[in-house]
């Protein structure tokens, strides 16, 4: 018989392997999971909640074990850190007995060569376990900034930067959204399928399914063990994209016959969206940076079958003068700090630094600068990200205003009736996570006279 897998060290090699290397969580959990395929569902689940958890609780858990240790969590040795947390998330997060929290941290000391600190772990997690319904936060009244980062376990400067665009209420309802489990949702194929004979597909997939919260083909699954497992997904009836990624072509007009460039394609969920609306008779040429990343959308395309479809590798600040004025539609959805999917992406926070909002907003103005070229006279430029960061949205729509000819068109008639009245005199949208239930995503839309 096979030894069992011990998930909590697996998890504690995951969290090694991010801090050494720098490496986003979703990639290291993925290639963890791959590994662990073969294993019960239910010891993945510990294993993936205990991975996640850890790295959206690392604030938190960090200014909960420093009260506790005589070493603060930063001088730790990085074994010692990490598996220190990974104890202190299930102590106080899950429904795990405290003791073997406790008993399982001490043995996995002993076996990473850590006998001699194998004390020290075992007196701070008994310490936090006696102590666990006593914890102190910083006061609300008088440290709110200090009170929502150390809650929420958002990087101080993170939260001035969302309160101070956002007033300190709508910051604290997006920040508690970030710690809320996020629903799978998947946009139906139209071109293929209903939503309704999607929905009964699913269900006798054993999936539970239900509604999304603004578009008739917006989904939200749940119950199942693996997407591959599910029939409609394996015969290209659904595509997994969040709600708020959907509105780029669903407010762009794109109709049948018409030639669409998707600049930043992948993983190319609005480019399968706009293959959809433009049929067979139109074009999609979808573009990214690398190779990696042209290899997940032809990947995806391998499954979708989309025959209009043209993947390319460009550099999308490089000008192609062959696409001068050729594109009835051009799809900005341009690389961003990433602030409105912070709830799906949990380690976003710890990477950004604020040059890097600089860097980023000198970066989308130079792929703006040649993204309006394409778009043909009576055409369409649609400017999208997923983040909240006003720099990177709104002054990025004046940008575009003051140094290209295209004109500003209002997405409002295009929005279904629980999103009108959001997008102002100035017509774009912005979706905030927290506050219309989905990721935090912005919508704006230009014409070329």
């Amino acid at each position: 018989m096979a030894d069992r897998i011990n998930m909590r060290e697996e998890a504690l090699n995951v969290l090694m392997n991010m801090e050494k290397t720098g490496r986003l969580s979703h990639l290291v959990m993925g290639e963890a999971l791959m590994r662990l395929q073969f294993a019960p569902k239910n010891e993945r689940a510990f294993f993936t909640m205990l991975c996640e958890g850890v790295t959206e609780q690392r604030i938190y858990l960090d200014y909960v074990l420093d009260a506790f240790s005589k070493t603060k969590m930063k001088k730790c040795k990085p074994l010692i850190r990490n598996l220190l947390r990974l104890s202190a998330y299930q102590i106080l997060f899950m429904n795990v007995r405290d003791a073997a929290a406790c008993s399982e941290a001490v043995n996995l000391a002993k076996k990473r060569g850590f006998r001699s600190l194998s004390g020290f772990v075992n007196g701070v997690l008994r310490t936090l376990i006696r102590e666990k319904e006593h914890l102190q936060l910083p006061d609300r009244d008088s440290q709110l900034p200090e009170y929502l980062s150390i809650r929420y376990s958002m990087p101080q400067w993170l939260v001035h930067l969302l309160a101070d665009q956002y007033g300190e209420e709508k910051t604290e309802a997006m920040l508690s959204s970030f710690l809320t489990a996020k629903p799978t949702t998947i946009r139906a194929c139209q071109d293929r399928i209903t939503p309704d004979a999607l929905k009964k597909s699913l269900a006798e997939s054993g999936v539970i399914v239900h509604n999304g919260r603004y578009l008739p083909y917006a989904l939200q699954i749940s119950g199942y063990n693996y997407l591959n497992k599910i029939p409609a997904f394996r015969e290209g009836l659904f595509v997994v994209q969040d709600e708020s990624s959907m509105f780029p072509v669903e407010v762009s007009g794109i109709k049948e016959g018409d030639r669409v460039l998707d600049l930043c394609a992948a993983p190319g969920g609005k480019t399968f969206h706009a293959a959809a609306r433009a049929g067979v008779k139109g074009q999609v040429i979808a573009r990214d940076l690398t190779e990696y990343k042209t290899e997940i959308l032809q990947e995806n395309n391998d499954r979708l079958k989309y025959s209009q479809i043209i993947i390319e590798q460009w550099d999308a600040t490089e000008y192609d003068a062959s696409l001068e004025k050729t594109m009835d539609v051009v799809l900005a959805d341009l690389p961003c700090s990433g602030l409105g999917i912070m709830g799906r992406k949990n380690d976003i926070k710890y990477h950004l630094t604020a040059d890097q909002l600089d860097e980023l907003v000198k970066l989308q103005r130079k792929i703006l600068a040649t993204a309006w070229r394409y778009v043909k006279p009576g055409g369409t430029l649609i400017f999208s990200t997923c983040t909240l960061n006003r720099q990177e949205n709104v002054e990025n729509v004046q940008w575009i205003e003051e140094n290209t000819p295209l004109q500003p068109v209002s997405v409002e008639e295009c929005l279904p009736k629980d999103l009108r009245g959001r997008t102002g005199k100035e017509g774009y949208l912005q979706l905030l996570p927290g506050i219309d239930g989905c990721d935090g995503f912005f919508v704006a839309k230009f014409t070329r006279k």
